[in-house]
C-alpha cells in the first residue's frame, strides 16, 4: 500500500509537469494552428537564462521572472523572424520550421552554456511530506508545482471564454481573411499567440529542472510525454490538457513502478496510438458545429 500511494502521488506530480507543458502545446494551436516542436528547446534557453542570474547570486525569484519575461520576448522574436515568413503556406512547412528551430537552439544552448550536468535549485524543500511516520512522495515543490499548473489553466480558459483578445486570437488562427475583414490585427494576435505560449513553456521548463540537474537536451522527455497529454486531453481543451497530463503521469508512474522503467517510454506511445485509433481529437475534445 506505501508504494501505491507513493507511486500515485509522484504520478501526480510528475503528470502536473507535463500537463505544464501540455498547456504550452495546447496555447499555441488554439491561437495559430501550429505545433511547435521547438517549444520544449525554447523553454531550455530560457531556464539557463534563469540559473546563469541564480549562479551570479541573485535570488531564484528573480530569475524565475527572468526566464519568464525572455520567454515572453523570445516567442515574440521566433513568430516574427522564423515563423512569419512561412504562415499562409503548407502546414508542413511551419512544421519543419519548428523542428529545425528545436535543434539550433539546442545546439547554440551547448555553445552558450556547455555540455555538462548543473543543479538547478528548488524555490521550496524536496522533502516529501510525514505522514503516521513515513515519507510520502509528494513535497512543498509539487504543491507549487500543481499550483502553477492549476493557476495556468484557468487563465486561459479565462482567456479564450471571457475576453475579446481571446477570441481575436482564436478568429485569427481559424480564418486570417476573414479576421483582417472584420478589423482584427491579425499579425499583432499571432505574435501575442507565439508569445504566451513560449511563457508558458518557459514555466513548464523551470517547472521541470526545480531540484534536478539540466543540460541542453534536459526536456527533450517532457516533449514527448507532454505532447501526449495534450492529444489525450485534446489540443483545443485547456482543462482536457491538465487531465491529459495527471492521467499520463500516473500511468507511466505505475508503469515504472510495476513493471520496469525501461517500459516506460514504450507505455507513452502504446497510450499516443490507442487514442489516436480511439478518439483522435482528445477525450475533452468539443463536437464542431457550423451554422450556415
Amino acid at each position: 500500500m506505501q508504494q501505491f500511494v507513493n507511486l500515485t502521488l509522484n504520478g501526480i506530480s510528475q503528470g502536473a509537469i507535463y500537463a505544464a507543458f501540455a498547456l504550452a502545446l495546447v496555447l499555441i494551436w488554439r491561437s495559430t494552428r501550429v505545433i511547435n516542436f521547438a517549444q520544449g528547446a525554447m523553454g531550455m534557453f530560457t531556464t539557463y537564462l534563469a540559473l546563469m542570474l541564480i549562479e551570479n547570486g541573485q535570488p531564484y525569484w528573480v530569475g524565475f521572472a527572468a526566464a519568464l519575461v525572455g520567454g515572453l520576448l523570445l516567442g515574440a522574436t521566433v513568430e516574427r523572424v522564423v515563423i512569419r515568413p512561412v504562415e499562409g503556406g503548407p502546414e508542413l512547412n511551419a512544421v519543419i520550421v519548428t523542428l529545425g528551430l528545436f535543434i539550433a537552439l539546442q545546439a547554440l544552448a551547448a555553445v552558450l552554456f556547455g555540455s555538462t550536468y548543473e543543479s538547478f535549485p528548488a524555490p521550496f524543500a524536496l522533502r516529501g511530506f510525514d505522514l503516521n511516520g513515513f515519507t510520502v512522495a509528494f513535497t512543498p515543490f509539487s504543491v507549487f508545482v500543481i499550483g502553477s499548473v492549476l493557476v495556468v489553466m484557468l487563465a486561459l480558459v479565462g482567456l479564450f471564454r471571457f475576453t475579446d483578445l481571446g477570441l481575436k486570437m482564436r478568429a485569427s488562427a481559424f480564418s486570417q481573411e476573414v479576421s483582417r475583414l472584420l478589423g482584427v490585427r491579425v499579425g499583432r494576435m499571432l505574435t501575442l499567440g507565439w508569445a504566451f505560449a513560449a511563457v508558458v513553456g518557459s514555466l513548464a521548463g523551470l517547472l521541470i529542472a526545480g531540484g534536478s540537474l539540466v543540460h541542453p537536451a534536459y526536456m527533450e522527455p517532457i516533449i514527448v510525454f507532454g505532447f501526449v497529454a495534450a492529444v489525450l486531453g485534446g489540443l483545443d481543451s485547456p482543462g482536457g490538457s491538465v487531465v491529459g497530463g495527471l492521467l499520463i503521469g500516473l500511468a507511466l508512474s505505475y508503469v515504472s513502478g510495476y513493471l520496469g522503467s525501461e517500459l516506460v517510454t514504450l507505455a507513452a506511445l502504446a497510450i499516443l496510438i490507442a487514442v489516436l485509433l480511439v478518439r483522435p481529437q482528445g477525450l475533452f475534445s468539443h463536437a464542431a458545429e457550423r451554422k450556415v
